[in-house]
């Protein structure tokens, strides 16, 4: 059996696949939840499995465990099908999606943490909830939507690529040590959540060391939103992030990046670069000079290229 996929550039290709579950709540499919669904895959499964969710509210949290791997889920739009969770508190247990196993694909899902989602944005104290937590490696999101307030994606670790996709959050809502490309998406900043004059971070990049790969890539995306926020402060002290060739609104403060863990003199250990944005929160002249990176050549190419989380082709399902 066959069903549709993308390739790295977003074209539908053919997938095949041993077998495809229809997931419809209203009992048109073969379960009427996703997690059923998932459990049904048996586990160390070697061949791509097609979970086609059909549009809804689904109001439950998903799990894919480790040893469940070759996962395609399609729903049929981001505003079309939904999963809403609100659980809050310790990352390792907010989060409305967590994919664990490798050969993950995802198309056409909104994923929302609701618990500071109320109508008031007010009505519940600030805390970590997650809309998503990816933690296998060769995952790929196109046109999906995550959305919270405070670590909306915890890209935890491995290859990750991002694309259409829409992430909105004000508090470190993209944060980790994922090695991760987003290309078009949206980001989206809820400021105001904060209340006036507080200031909020996109990214919380996790980088400990030189030697590791990972880091965020940023390519042709938007950053949009109401209030103010940082473009990011460093959850480890080699984080490394790349913003290329983006809009950045004025939603952004003029400063750009807040040192946090790196201040007195560690900046210079941060991988920060801002390369051929445009906007008005692009202006650099009032960045801090340990965020005026002057990453160029093959330092730059390196990491913007699709081959820095694709040098295997894995982002072309077989």
């Amino acid at each position: 059996m066959a069903t549709v996929a993308l390739d790295s550039d977003g074209r539908e290709i053919k997938v095949n696949c041993y077998t495809t579950i229809v997931v419809d709540q209203s009992g048109g499919g073969s379960f009427k939840s996703i997690q059923a669904a998932v459990d049904s895959i048996p586990q160390n499964n070697l061949n791509w499995t097609c979970l086609f969710i059909k549009a809804g509210l689904y109001r439950e949290r998903v799990l894919i465990p480790y040893g469940k791997s070759f996962v395609y889920m399609a729903g049929e739009g981001m505003r079309r099908t939904n999963v809403v969770a609100d659980a809050h508190g310790p990352m390792d247990e907010t989060a409305t999606l967590n994919t664990q196993g490798d050969n993950i694909i995802v198309k056409g899902m909104s994923f929302s943490n609701s618990y500071n989602l109320r109508p008031t944005r007010t009505q519940n104290p600030i805390k970590p909830a997650l809309a998503a937590k990816i933690e296998g490696d060769k995952t790929a999101f196109y046109e999906c939507g995550f959305y919270g307030l405070q670590d909306t994606v915890w890209d935890v670790a491995g290859r990750h690529y991002f694309k259409y996709c829409t992430i909105e959050g004000v508090v470190d809502f993209i944060f980790g040590s994922g090695q991760s490309i987003y290309e078009k998406c949206m980001i989206s900043v809820i400021g105001e959540a904060l209340g006036v004059g507080n200031i909020g971070y996109i990214t919380a990049q996790g980088r400990d060391n030189p030697n590791e790969t990972n880091g965020f890539v940023f390519k042709y995306c938007y950053i949009v939103g109401k209030g103010k926020t940082y473009l990011g402060r460093p959850w480890r002290k080699y984080a490394r992030v790349i913003f290329y060739k983006s809009f950045i609104s004025d939603v952004v403060v003029p400063r750009g990046w807040d040192p946090y863990y790196n201040s007195g003199g560690q900046e210079s250990l941060l991988t920060i670069a801002e390369v051929g944005c445009f906007g008005a929160g692009a202006d650099r002249a009032g960045r801090a000079m340990w965020a005026r990176s002057k990453l160029s050549g093959h330092g730059l190419l390196d990491l913007i290229s699709l081959n820095y989380i694709n040098s295997d082709g894995w982002l072309t399902p077989v």
